[in-house]
């Protein structure tokens, strides 16, 4: 036990006594079960509720030890093995590498169409900052993809000379980053993380010769890695399994991105344009095109001049570019109930910004679901998100959509989920949808996330106690007279019936705070829901300062007494800040 020296008024000092993290009474009551020489394995099947293959490998990586020091006791194979010492189970129990809260391997069926999957998606991914005046980058690119997210977005233009391409967010003052070089990181970050497909949506804005060039760009750069598809256009994706370490490549078609333009001309002639941004599934929150993110299309004098270049040039391009695009991206026809038809000999990407979809599924909710079953559907921020901040991403995961892209520089709440999301299945990118979200009833019936539902799991959540701020911060980082005064927040994201936030009371003055509180949270939607854990230090004069935070899937989370790691705002993780947690379920 240490001691903590504090000053104020300039001349006293108070000292607080720092306790070590001791074992709460679960963890002593579950100690004297692991007495004996098969106690660890009996506990790891019967309150931790391993598979007989993890207790295995559990107790393999316990025998061989590194990390686990002299917790190797515990399944010591002698004759007559000497019984464990509490603090060597506490040791244990309290270690996030050998005790997590959810499983780090790829576990789920990998083998299904690629639309069956929730896939990690990143929006305008070469920005370094907002979205009106920050630079483009290939740099957070590559954070993008060491993070694991599976699908980077580009925005094509020409550069200022007409004879190369550029990536930038069109229409502001960010500033332009060469499409080569990104290509050339995406190409050696593409699978650091995960070796499941890669997606580059292209976001096109050139000319005919430019598509040539970067359709010579992308097969000179990836070779092998390139997917190309065999047929056109795809009547059904391959499966994530199959595209393993590929890259492919989704956009709109050449031809379709030209009949676009000369619709939108077309209008424009006729005095309709309004008409046309009225239609829900043609336009982008303030903008134009369906696939534009708000930025503007080329404009009318380029359009006119690509008419008028040589047929057989456009043919010849038409034919190289068209080749690489595995997911199409087809301009939508009609309104909004139109766009989201099924088409049984092709799959198609649609994209729709949050405020869209909001509409879309007010209205044709059903329709939403069972377009996502067999095409793929992308949602976007809203043009006014200029600081690069994010949305709620719940509505978007209840109907299905597989793509839902977040700003990555910002760091808020939202952001913050959807790293928790997609911490599911070995945070490989991919989570595959549950199976409510991929069938049909036998009357036609399709999942209905705002019907009032029964309760289907109760999860039991019990906050023992923290520790590793003393090691990971300085003694005046959250107060600067005393130790800190740390509660919890714990609660549900997930469909509105499910969601809540629940607290602690605070612990003051101590750096490792034993709170021992239970909470339950009734599910309606388990397979949705995530568990978001927040610590704060409580501020009597300011706002109460941030101490870590983490995100969890809740049907992954691994039942008993769990090592819970927390992350700071952007993410990452601390190297010793961790809760010790207990989760249970009670079926309904």
């Amino acid at each position: 036990m240490g001691s903590y020296a504090y000053k104020y008024c300039m001349c006293f000092t108070r000292k607080f006594r720092s306790p070590d993290a001791q074992p709460p009474p679960d963890v002593r009551a579950a100690h004297l079960s692991v007495s004996t020489a098969d106690g660890l394995r009996r506990f790891l099947a019967d309150v931790q509720a391993e598979s007989p293959a993890d207790v295995d490998r559990i107790l393999a990586m316990l025998t061989a030890g590194g990390p686990a020091g002299g917790i190797a006791r515990l399944v010591n194979r002698s004759p007559a093995p000497s019984p464990p010492s509490l603090d060597d189970f506490f040791g244990f129990l309290f270690s996030p590498e050998l005790n997590p809260p959810i499983a780090n391997q790829v576990h789920q069926d990998m083998s299904a169409p690629f639309s069956h999957y929730f896939i990690f998606t990143g929006h305008n991914s070469y920005l370094t900052g907002n979205q009106l005046n920050s630079d483009s980058s290939d740099v957070p690119i590559i954070k993008a993809l060491q993070r694991g997210v599976r699908v980077i977005e580009l925005d094509m233009w020409p550069n200022s000379s007409k004879n190369n391409v550029d990536i930038l967010h069109g229409g502001t003052l960010t500033a332009p980053v060469e499409m080569i070089r990104c290509l050339k990181s995406i190409k050696e970050y593409a699978f650091c993380a995960s070796t499941y497909p890669l997606v580059i949506t292209l976001e096109d804005h050139l000319t005919p010769d430019l598509q040539a060039k970067v359709a010579e760009m992308l097969t000179e750069t990836f070779g092998d890695l390139l997917f190309i598809p065999s047929s056109d256009p795809t009547k059904e994706l391959p499966s994530p399994e199959a595209l393993m370490k590929r890259i492919i490549i989704s956009t709109k078609p050449p031809q379709e991105y030209k009949e676009f333009l000369k619709a939108k001309n077309n209008h424009n002639a006729n005095g309709n344009i309004a008409s046309l941004a009225e239609e829900p599934s043609m336009r982008r929150l303030d903008s134009n095109a369906d696939e534009s993110d708000g930025k503007d299309e080329l404009d009318e004098e380029e359009d006119e001049d690509s008419d008028e270049d040589d047929p057989k040039l456009q043919q010849d391009t038409a034919c190289e570019y068209r080749k690489l695009i595995t997911i199409h991206a087809g301009k939508p026809k009609g309104h909004l109930k139109d766009a989201l038809k099924v088409d049984p000999d092709k799959v198609r990407r649609l994209s729709l910004s949050e405020t869209q979809l909001a509409k879309a599924t007010t209205s044709h909710g059903a329709d939403v679901i069972r377009f996502t079953q067999k095409n793929i559907l992308r949602v976007y921020p809203k043009g006014t998100r200029v600081n690069s901040s994010n949305y709620d991403p719940m509505n978007a995961w209840t109907h299905g959509a597989q793509m839902v892209a977040f700003n990555t520089q910002g760091h808020d709440r939202e952001l913050r989920i959807m790293q928790g999301f997609f911490r599911a299945n070995g945070g490989c990118g991919y989570v595959k949808k549950p199976d409510f979200l991929l069938t049909t009833g036998p009357n036609g019936e399709i999942f209905d996330p705002k019907a009032s539902l029964p309760v289907k799991k109760t999860l039991k959540v019990k906050v023992y106690m923290g520790d590793g701020w003393r090691m990971d911060f300085s003694k005046t980082h959250f107060d600067t007279f005393s130790p800190p005064d740390f509660y919890t927040r714990v609660g549900i994201v997930g469909v509105k019936a499910d969601s809540v936030m629940k607290k602690t009371r605070t612990i003051e003055d101590q750096w490792v705070p034993v709170w021992d509180e239970e909470f339950t949270f009734p599910l309606t939607v388990p397979e949705l829901a995530l568990l978001r854990i927040e610590v704060k230090e409580y501020d009597m004069s300011e706002k109460h300062d941030f101490g870590g935070q983490t995100c969890l899937p809740v049907w992954e989370l691994k039942q008993g007494i769990r090592a819970v790691p927390l992350h700071d705002r952007k993410g990452n993780k601390y190297k010793s800040v961790r809760l010790l947690m207990r989760f249970d379920f009670v079926c309904h």
